[in-house]
C-alpha cells in the first residue's frame, strides 16, 4: 500500500508544543501559523507524562483539544508517539530499564532517551502507549502522518546493560548460529578471546586494551537493529489502526551522528524525513546542507521531509551563532532544492524554560517584531510559490558510495592512522561537485548503478564481497570508478584482505601497495603536478595502470601517487592519497569530464545550482551564497517562480545573498 501525505504543495511547519504554554496563548498561536502559512506541525512528542499520570491512567482531554484547534484553522497534524521520553513513574517502577554505560554506570532519568533499548518493560509501555493514541486518533480528521518516536539514538545508541547483553547474544546467534562461526568471524584466537559458552559474549564494555575490532563492528550493528526493532513495533501498532496512514520517524543526517545504518532503516518507513542542523564553526555550513540532503533524497528514493532544523542557533553546541541576513531563507531553499517536499522547524514557539530554552523557533522570545518572524512569514509565501515543485526528482549522474558499516570500521581503534574520519574524506570529494553544480546521489556498495556515468568511492575501508564485485562490475561495463585510500582493506568481519593493497580493489585498478605510509598531523607530501598531498601515502606498484602523478620527496619518491587503469571497457582510478583541496578539485573535475558528467547549469563561483525534475517542468534552484549579484543563462519560456515573473533575454538575476527558482519548461527528453 502507498502511504502518502495527505498535505498539499510544500508542507511547512515545524515541532508545535502547547502543553508548554497556558491555553490562551493558544489561539495566537493559530493567528500567528495562519499568518506564516503553516499546513502542517508535529505534535505530542514529549508529552508521555500528561498522557499517562500514572501507569494505566490516561488522560487525552489536552490531546483532544489540541488535535480539534488545529483541523478547525485549517492545519495537519504529524502526531507523535511520546517515546523519546518515558515519564518518571516508569523509570521508579522499572529502574532497570536505566541504560548502563560502558563503564558500568547506571545512568539516571532526568532528561530524554533515558532508556536502554533492549528492555522488554520499556517496550512493553511504549507499545500501550502506541495502542492508546492509535485507538483514539486513527481516524481524527487532523491526523494526516505518524510521528514515531522522536530522533532514536540521539542520546542512547548503546546501553551496556545485563538486558543489553543477552539480547546482544540472541542477535549474534541469529546471525551466526553457532560459537566457531563467531569465533572465526571475530578472530578470537588473537589475545585469547575465544569463546566456549554464549554466555561468555558481553557487549564491548570498557576494557584495559583495544577491543576486538569484529567484536565492536557487530556491536554496533546489533544497537542499530535493537532501535530499529522499535520503530517497527510501534510503526506496526498505528499500522493496524490506521492502515492508509504514513509513518515516518526523524533521522539525523547531521556531521556529528553515525550511531544508525540508515540503509537498513529507509524501507520501513512510509516517508523518510530528516533533521538536520548547521555546524556553528563550519564557515560553509550550506555545503553540509547539500550533502545530507542529497543523502536523505538517496535514502528516500525520492522526495522525502525535512522534520527539524533552526530558524537561528541552536542550544546545544560549544557557541551558538545566530544566522546572517538571509540565511534561513537559503538554507530551507537549498533543502527544497535537494528534494525536500516539506519545510519544518524546531519548534513553533520558542521555549521560556527546559533544557532547550536558548534554541531558536519560528516564534522567537522577542515575539512577532523580529528579523526571524519576517523571515519566518516571508518563507511561508515562498514555499507556497513552490507548490508545483512538489514530488519532482533528482537528476543525477554521479554517485558517491557512502556505507555506515565502512565508516564504523574506519573509525575503530589501532588504524594505520587516527587522523582518517569518514564524512571528513566523502564531504572533501564532494565539495567540488558541488561548487560545480554536478548533481550526486548517494548509493551503497549493493545498489544498482546503471544510471550513472561515474562513481565515487572516497573512503570503504570495509567491503564486503558483493559490494566490490558490484563496483568493479560498473567499471568494468563501462562506468568510470574512482576509489579513495585505504578502501577495500577488510571484508565484512573486519579481516584484512590479503595478497596487498588495497585488497577487494586491487584487480580493477591495476596496482598492489605492499606497504602504508600515513603522514603525521601537519605533514605534506610533494607531487609531480606541483600540488601535494596530506593524510596518506603508501608505496604503489603498478599492474596495468599507468601513473598519473607521484611523490617526488620522502621515502616514496618516484612512486605513483594517482593512479589511471582502464578495466573491461571503463576507467578505474586510485587515489593512493589525499591531494590538497585544489589539487583534489582539478583531479575530480578531469575525471568526471572524462566520464562526461555536465553541470546541472554554468553558474559564478559560490552560487549554488540544484535541478529537480517534474512531469512537465524542470525546476531550477539558484542559490548565492555570496555578497555579488550574479546571472545565469536559463532556457527560452523560462519563469521565476517565487517572483511569478517571466524572464526575458535567457538570464535571470540572482541577488547577493539570495534565491532563485525557475521553472523551465521540459523540451524533448531533456
Amino acid at each position: 500500500m502507498t502511504r502518502a501525505l495527505n498535505v498539499p504543495g510544500i508542507a511547512y511547519g515545524g515541532d508545535y508544543n502547547p502543553e508548554q504554554w497556558p491555553e490562551e496563548v493558544w489561539a495566537e498561536d493559530m493567528r500567528l501559523m495562519a499568518e506564516a502559512g503553516v499546513t502542517m506541525v508535529s505534535v505530542n512528542i514529549f508529552s508521555w507524562a500528561l498522557l499517562e499520570p500514572s501507569e494505566g491512567t490516561y488522560d487525552f482531554s489536552r490531546l483532544d483539544r489540541i488535535l480539534d484547534l488545529l483541523h478547525a484553522h485549517g492545519i495537519a497534524a504529524d502526531l507523535a508517539t511520546p517515546t523519546a521520553a518515558p515519564p518518571a513513574w516508569f523509570f521508579v517502577k522499572h529502574p532497570e530499564a536505566l541504560p548502563v554505560d560502558k563503564d558500568g554506570r547506571r545512568l539516571s532519568y532526568g532528561s530524554r532517551q533515558t532508556f536502554c533499548p533492549s528492555s522488554p518493560a520499556y517496550r512493553e509501555a511504549a507499545l500501550r502507549m502506541a495502542g492508546e493514541l492509535a485507538g483514539r486518533y486513527a481516524d481524527h480528521p487532523a491526523v494526516v502522518m505518524w510521528h514515531v518516536h522522536n530522533e532514536y539514538g540521539c542520546h542512547n545508541a548503546e546501553c551496556y546493560c545485563d538486558t543489553s547483553a543477552e539480547a546482544f547474544r540472541g542477535w549474534l546467534q541469529d546471525k551466526y548460529a553457532s560459537l566457531d562461526a563467531l569465533n572465526h568471524a571475530w578472530g578470537t584466537t588473537f589475545w585469547s578471546q575465544w569463546y566456549y559458552d554464549w554466555d561468555q559474549v558481553l557487549p564491548p564494555r570498557a576494557t584495559g586494551a583495544v577491543p576486538n575490532p569484529t567484536h565492536r563492528l557487530d556491536w554496533r550493528r546489533f544497537c542499530s537493529d535493537a532501535l530499529l526493532s522499535l520503530y517497527e513495533a510501534e510503526r506496526d501498532v498505528l499500522r493496524e489502526a490506521a492502515p492508509q496512514t504514513p509513518a515516518t520517524t526523524n533521522f539525523m543526517v547531521m556531521y556529528n551522528f553515525d550511531a544508525l545504518d540508515y540503509w537498513r532503516w529507509a524501507p520501513e518507513l512510509d516517508i523518510v524525513s530528516n533533521d538536520h542542523y548547521l555546524q556553528s564553526a563550519d564557515p560553509e555550513s550550506q555545503i553540509d546542507i547539500a550533502l545530507s540532503g542529497d543523502l536523505v533524497r538517496s535514502l528516500a528514493g525520492g522526495p522525502w521531509l525535512l522534520m527539524e532544523h533552526s530558524t537561528g542557533a541552536v542550544n546545544w553546541q560549544p557557541v551558538n551563532r545566530a544566522k546572517t541576513a538571509g540565511e534561513l531563507r537559503r538554507n530551507a531553499l537549498s533543502h527544497v532544492a535537494r528534494g525536500a517536499d516539506g519545510i519544518a522547524y524546531f519548534q513553533w514557539r520558542a521555549a521560556k524554560a527546559g533544557a532547550e530554552q536558548w534554541h531558536s523557533a519560528m516564534l522567537p522570545h522577542a515575539g512577532t517584531d523580529s528579523r526571524i518572524w519576517r523571515d519566518v512569514v516571508q518563507l511561508g509565501a515562498d514555499l507556497r510559490a513552490l507548490a508545483e515543485v512538489r514530488g519532482a526528482t533528482g537528476t543525477a549522474e554521479v554517485a558517491i558510495v557512502w556505507d555506515w558499516n565502512a565508516r564504523w570500521a574506519l573509525e575503530l581503534p589501532s588504524q594505520p592512522s587516527g587522523e582518517l574520519h569518514f564524512q571528513d574524506l566523502v564531504r572533501a570529494w564532494y565539495e567540488p561537485l558541488w561548487r560545480a553544480g554536478v548533481a550526486v546521489d548517494f548509493v551503497r556498495p549493493d545498489a544498482d548503478l546503471s544510471a550513472y556515468r561515474l562513481v565515487l568511492a572516497p573512503s570503504l575501508y570495509l567491503i564486503d564481497d558483493a559490494g566490490a564485485a558490484n563496483l568493479t562490475g560498473f567499471a568494468e561495463r563501462g562506468g568510470t570508478l574512482a576509489v579513495g585510500f585505504h578502501s577495500g582493506m577488510v571484508d565484512a568481519d573486519c579481516h584484512v584482505r590479503l595478497g596487498g593493497y588495497p585488497g577487494a580493489f586491487r584487480e580493477a585498478l591495476g596496482v598492489r601497495t605492499d606497504e602504508l605510509f600515513p603522514l603525521l598531523p601537519g605533514q605534506t607530501v610533494a607531487l609531480s603536478d606541483g600540488t601535494t598531498g596530506t593524510l596518506w601515502s603508501e608505496r604503489v606498484g603498478l599492474e596495468g595502470a599507468e601513473a598519473v602523478t607521484s611523490y617526488t620527496d620522502g621515502p616514496l619518491t618516484g612512486v605513483p601517487a594517482v593512479t589511471r587503469n582502464a578495466y573491461g571497457t571503463g576507467t578505474a582510478w586510485y587515489l593512493a592519497t589525499h591531494p590538497a583541496p585544489e589539487a583534489l578539485s582539478g583531479l575530480l573535475e578531469r575525471i568526471r569530464v572524462e566520464a562526461g558528467v555536465e553541470p546541472v547549469r554554468s553558474a559564478p563561483a559560490g552560487v549554488e545550482a540544484a535541478l529537480r525534475r517534474g512531469t512537465e517542468a524542470d525546476y531550477l534552484f539558484l542559490i548565492n551564497h555570496t555578497d555579488q549579484d550574479a546571472e545565469v543563462a536559463v532556457s527560452p519560456g523560462a519563469s521565476e517562480l517565487l517572483s511569478g515573473k517571466p524572464l526575458v533575454g535567457g538570464r535571470v538575476k540572482v541577488p547577493a545573498g539570495d534565491a532563485v527558482v525557475v521553472r523551465e519548461p521540459r523540451v524533448g527528453t531533456r
